[in-house]
């Protein structure tokens, strides 16, 4: 819905929502899993709400990560009544995957990946769609997609990343393995590419390097959730989109804030938001600076310690629900660049309670103050006040083993939503951020041990050779009569 927001009414159904990854077992035989984490109607009643309502979150795909074709199917069938399709994710590469042994981790096992989703296929009233990984060759990659597609999927998903790319290992994704899929695939074959999308423009350059049907985003969104929408024209912009002097330009923290908080009061919570003044941009009166922003506990109120979310839940079971669980994690990653700054705001999101949508709101209320200055400041110094104290050198941009060009080109004052861009392996390797394990450090020991190896003998090689020319030179000397000149070569 955030994300939807972003884009005129007309166009918020070519957004594509999918459901977080839910366990497919929890979900099938827990009540209170299935509570927790989805939330169609509210509780005891029939009345669309939230997940997958008509009027607001649709088109909407629920998401499952499962290892026993059967109980993914009793899953799928109670999410049915709520949503469009139902999606495998066989793509999850975090170590809780590989212990309960599902997501990419199923990849060895090509004949239990096809049950799982013919099974959906088979008994299910909506389509079926998977989410791979690319393999090691694009061969294995192509007989993995056609093993899907055969088995029922309607749409294929290909993360452009192998298994092992994750955390500083993430690299960049393999565009062209999705390309590959595309020309060797049936042409009504639909295909969606995930990976590598950092801002819009990255959505039209993924569509024209894989020819795929629509793209993904997971962690870009996340950090920019008007990412699908085209920035506005320029001298169009409302006062919630920031605009730099260098043309460059980006959804201010402020304004994504407020829309956040805007729809748990009314969607969730039922109510209208609190009034507000309007969004602050250079010109206007700047008195309202000068009052306090008083956090919950500072203004003579009672300050409630933070509480175990079990205990919460005691207090107000409604607390206990995705919409107030995942809140705090995901204004942190909203907030990434702008916490790192200002301090005061990460520790106050730190304190907040599950569901204190008055603490909340005081933050959001620093969050603009902050902003404000932040603006003030740059128009004061010509901009000067956001330039970064150095700029790669155009061999770092040039070097495809380094970040520098995406931080460049991404690059926003902090009071801008913009992507967490991680080091490349390289970049990650020179800090020290990875190290590599024992098995690592043996195998490319015996690389270089074997290059060396190969480099002794071209050298033997080399002195056979040139032996043999020197003996060659000296029997040519020895059989020819041609007289001793500075115009004849030997």
């Amino acid at each position: 819905m955030l994300s939807r927001s972003f884009l005129p009414e007309s166009q918020q159904s070519q957004i594509l929502a999918y459901s977080p990854m839910f366990h497919a077992r929890l979900f099938g035989e827990s009540q209170k899993y299935y509570d927790q984490h989805f939330q169609p109607t509210p509780l005891e009643s029939d009345v669309p709400f939230l997940d997958g309502n008509p009027a607001l979150d649709r088109p909407f795909f629920v998401q499952f990560c499962a290892n026993e074709p059967q109980t993914l199917l009793a899953a799928a069938q109670r999410a049915t009544p709520y949503c469009d399709a139902v999606d495998l994710n066989l793509g999850c590469p975090q170590g809780i995957a590989k212990k309960g042994h599902y997501g990419s981790f199923l990849q060895e096992d090509q004949e239990l990946i096809h049950q799982l989703i013919k099974t959906l296929h088979e008994n299910l009233d909506i389509p079926v769609t998977a989410k791979i990984r690319i393999l090691d060759t694009k061969e294995a990659t192509l007989k993995y997609a056609q093993n899907v597609l055969s088995a029922g999927a309607s749409i294929l998903t290909v993360h452009g990343r192998l298994r092992d790319q994750k955390g500083h290992l993430t690299g960049l994704a393999d565009w062209k393995m999705i390309r590959y899929l595309r020309d060797n695939l049936p042409p009504e074959t639909v295909i969606f590419a995930n990976g590598n999308i950092l801002q819009y423009e990255d959505l039209e350059e993924c569509l024209a390097a894989t020819g795929a049907d629509g793209v993904m985003s997971a962690e870009g969104n996340l950090s920019n959730p008007g990412i699908f929408a085209p920035p506005p024209p320029p001298g169009e912009e409302p006062r919630g989109y920031w605009r730099g002097k260098d043309g460059k330009g980006g959804w201010r923290v402020d304004e994504v804030f407020r829309r956040y908080l805007d729809i748990l009061h009314r969607h969730v919570l039922g109510v209208e938001p609190p009034a507000r003044r309007p969004l602050f941009i250079p010109g206007d009166d700047t008195a309202w600076l000068e009052e306090p922003i008083l956090l919950p506990g500072q203004d003579g109120s009672e300050l409630k310690p933070k509480k175990r979310r079990t205990d919460a839940a005691k207090e107000n079971p409604a607390l206990l629900a995705a919409n107030f669980i995942g809140m705090q994690p995901h204004l942190f990653h909203l907030l990434r660049h702008f916490v790192s700054r200002h301090t005061d705001v990460r520790n106050a999101l730190a304190r907040a309670r599950l569901g204190d949508l008055a603490m909340y709101e005081a933050i959001s209320g620093m969050v603009e103050k902050k902003t404000a200055e932040g603006l003030l400041e740059y128009e004061k110094t010509d901009g000067k006040s956001v330039e970064p104290a150095t700029e790669p050198t155009q061999e770092e941009i040039d070097d495809p083993e380094s970040s520098a060009r995406a931080v460049r080109d991404c690059r926003r004052p902090w009071w801008v939503v913009q992507p967490i861009i991680r080091p490349l392996p390289k970049e990650a390797m020179a800090k020290g951020a990875i190290q590599m394990s024992k098995k690592e450090r043996q195998r490319v020991a015996a690389e270089m041990a074997e290059k060396e190896q190969g480099k002794s003998k071209k050298r033997s090689r080399d002195d056979v050779e040139a032996a043999e020319t020197v003996a060659a030179a000296e029997e040519l000397q020895q059989t020819t009569s041609y007289p001793t000149s500075p115009l004849v070569s030997g």
